[in-house]
C-alpha cells in the first residue's frame, strides 16, 4: 500500500513509526527515533490514517510511580512534560506523537516493540499494551 500503510482490522490503516536505530542493540535509543517520527508523511497520508504506533523500547508513558498511563490527551501530555513526569528520551517520543495528532492523525500509541506480539496485543485486544495519546 502507498505510504507504508498496513491494512489491519476492517481495512483501518495503521502506520508503525520505528526508531531509526531499531535493532542496533544500543543501551538506549537517545533521540534516534525523532527523525523518523517527525518526517512529513507522503502527500495525502494523514487523510487515511486513523492510528499510528510508535514502537520504542519502553512500555509507554509512565506516571510518577512508574505505572503505565493508558490514555493521554495532548493537553495532559504537555502538562506531564511541564511538571517533569515526562522527561529525557520520552519528550521527543511524546512530541512526535503530538506532531502527528496536530497533523490529522486521530491517535498514536507508544508501545514497547521488544514485547512479543506487542502490535497484535495493542490492535486486537480491548486493554492494549501501550499509551494512547489523542487530541
Amino acid at each position: 500500500m502507498p505510504g507504508g500503510l498496513l491494512p489491519i482490522a476492517h481495512d483501518r490503516p495503521v502506520t508503525a513509526l520505528v526508531p531509526a536505530n531499531a535493532g542496533k542493540r544500543e543501551p538506549h535509543l537517545d533521540d534516534g527515533d525523532v527523525p523518523v517520527g517527525v518526517e512529513p508523511p507522503p502527500a495525502g497520508d494523514f487523510d487515511l490514517i486513523h492510528a499510528r504506533l510508535l514502537l520504542t523500547h519502553v512500555p509507554g508513558v509512565l506516571d510518577g510511580n512508574k505505572q503505565l498511563i493508558k490514555d493521554l490527551s495532548i493537553a495532559d501530555a504537555r502538562k506531564l512534560i511541564a511538571d517533569g513526569t515526562i522527561a529525557g528520551g520520552m519528550i521527543p517520543k511524546v512530541e512526535t506523537c503530538i506532531y502527528a495528532l496536530e497533523h490529522g492523525v486521530e491517535g498514536v500509541v507508544i508501545l514497547d516493540g521488544k514485547v512479543e506480539h506487542a502490535v497484535l496485543l495493542e490492535l486486537l485486544t480491548d486493554h492494549g499494551v501501550g499509551t494512547l495519546i489523542h487530541r
